[in-house]
Parts: structure tokens; C-alpha cells; sequence
């Protein structure tokens, strides 16, 4: 996928520590930087939304849901 060039305000002490990243060679511009910053943040919110969402589920219905299929099947399951 391509990227696209946007324009955006951030705190200078962020860019001084930016600065310092790509200085140390920890990245190889800014741009890098700021990318795999933004990426890790997303990945976050979007592991966060999915243990919210878990923690909605009730371990006790889950359980019987998960065996309901098991009971009938489980004689003719070759045995490894």
C-alpha cells in the first residue's frame, strides 16, 4: 500500500526525543518513527477493544456453549 504525506503539529520536547531516536539510529528518520509510533497505538486501542469485549463474556455460558457440540461427537473422535 502507498503512503500519503500529511501535515501535523507535535509538541517540540516530542520531536527533541524523536531527534534523539534517529540520532541513535534506533530509527532511520522521523518518519519512521512517527509511523511505527502510530502503529503500536492502534495496535493497542484494537487489543484493548477486544479484552473489553471478552471481559463482557460470561465464562460459565461460554463453557456450556463450547461443550454443547462436544457430547455427541466425542465417541467417534479417533483416539491419537
Amino acid at each position: 500500500m502507498g503512503k500519503t504525506k500529511v501535515a501535523v503539529t507535535i509538541d517540540a520536547q516530542a520531536i527533541i526525543k524523536i531527534d534523539r531516536l534517529v540520532e541513535r539510529r534506533v530509527f532511520a528518520n522521523r518518519s519512521q518513527a512517527i509511523e511505527e509510533a502510530l502503529y503500536e497505538k492502534i495496535e493497542r486501542i484494537e487489543h484493548r477493544r477486544l479484552a473489553e469485549e471478552c471481559a463482557k463474556l460470561d465464562p460459565v455460558e461460554e463453557r456450556q456453549l463450547a461443550d454443547e457440540g462436544i457430547t455427541g461427537e466425542i465417541e467417534i473422535w479417533p483416539e491419537y
